[in-house]
């Protein structure tokens, strides 16, 4: 038997790429090493979900040059598509790691969506164990997806203590504060669509998050901020440093986001643990993630609820202290990074 205390985690593309999941993979992987495991990161194409033949034929490649026995985390955007014959000549125990369903992704076509959902529930009948962000996702993995509730364990992502937003200050307008990448499934659409309905309200807001993984919904929402009048108090910041995350969630007087589907949602954390009330969409884990007390949920696409919580929480100062003194409250009890790579180290240590 390989020891015990050395670990693979393949990851597809660039580790650094600035998204939720790619977060999590980093702050685990810093984590485990933290708590004594040898880590070996493989850097698997960066073409996944939608790999190439040669993409598959490269990932087969690597990880059989994994020794023999050696544990390794796969992380779920390429695992739920890796087929059989890539997945079977691995020499060790392969746990999946699986931030959201692929086949969920919002604006798949039918057929693909249906067809990602049944490869990656062939794909996850293989792996030794699951490990997923939430239990909404645990839930939905084993309804869905049909994997056994004993193979799964829930290691929710850390946050880490900060300081408490100080927002814009008396006699400046509210700021309203979004991160993630411009894709669809994080709704900026309902977003710009909501904002165009309180125009009559004082505020700005930011939105921080990529602007590369979907140059289309880039382009459609620069569009639609524009169509709504709103340029100049829409922002566009695109990818910012963690320093410079930092100082957004500093100047910022909400959080808000319209997303689809959050496997977890980092973000809310994030702004939770800096005090931070929340308006968003109630897609996925969200109503697991913001507590009824700490934020205003609406359900998804549903434009007009998300602007009328909007106008009522910026309307009512006590409402939005009341929120946010919640939301601070809340994420004081969250849990730690090391607490997440403490349940994934058990996980590996444990699996068969």
């Amino acid at each position: 038997m390989w020891p015990v205390r050395e670990l693979a985690f393949a990851v597809p593309g660039d580790i650094m790429t600035p998204t939720g999941g790619y977060a999590y993979d980093r702050r685990v992987m810093q984590e485990l090493e933290a708590l004594g495991w040898t880590l070996r990161h493989v850097e698997l194409p960066g073409d996944f979900p939608d790999p190439s033949s040669a993409s598959l034929a490269r990932v087969g490649d690597l990880l059989s040059r994994i020794p023999s026995g050696m544990p390794i985390i796969i992380d779920g955007l390429a695992y739920g598509v890796l087929p059989e014959d890539v997945i079977a000549p691995v020499r060790g125990r392969v746990i999946a790691l699986v931030h959201h369903p692929l086949g969920l992704e919002t604006g798949l076509a039918p057929e693909r969506a249906a067809m990602l959902v049944e490869m990656e529930r062939a794909a996850l009948a293989r792996a030794a164990a699951v490990v997923v962000t939430s239990p909404a996702t645990a839930g939905t993995l084993a309804t869905l997806l049909g994997v056994p509730p004993a193979k799964i364990t829930v290691a929710l992502p850390g946050v880490e203590p900060a300081a408490r937003a100080k927002g814009q200050g008396p006699g400046r307008a509210p700021r309203l504060l979004a991160v993630g990448s411009l894709v669809p499934r994080k709704g900026y659409d309902v977003l710009v669509a909501a904002l165009e309905k309180i125009a009559d309200v004082p505020w700005d807001c930011r939105i921080v998050g990529a602007l590369d993984r979907s140059p289309e919904t880039s382009e459609a929402i620069r569009q639609e901020i524009a169509s709504a009048g709103l340029t100049g108090r829409v922002s566009l910041a695109g990818t910012m440093t963690d320093r410079e995350v930092e100082a957004e969630y500093d100047a910022a007087d909400l959080f808000v986001l319209a997303s689809h589907y959050e496997g977890y949602g980092m973000v809310f954390a994030e702004a939770m643990s800096r005090g931070l009330p929340i308006v968003a969409c109630a897609g996925g884990a969200t109503a697991e993630t913001v507590p009824a007390d700490a934020g205003l949920l609406v359900p998804p696409g549903d434009a007009s609820g998300l602007a009328d919580a909007l106008r009522r929480v910026l309307a009512d100062r006590d409402e939005r202290q009341k929120l946010a003194d919640a939301a601070w409250n809340h994420a004081a009890g969250l849990p730690r990074w090391r607490d997440a790579a403490e349940r994934i180290s058990g996980v590996v240590e444990a699996c068969p």
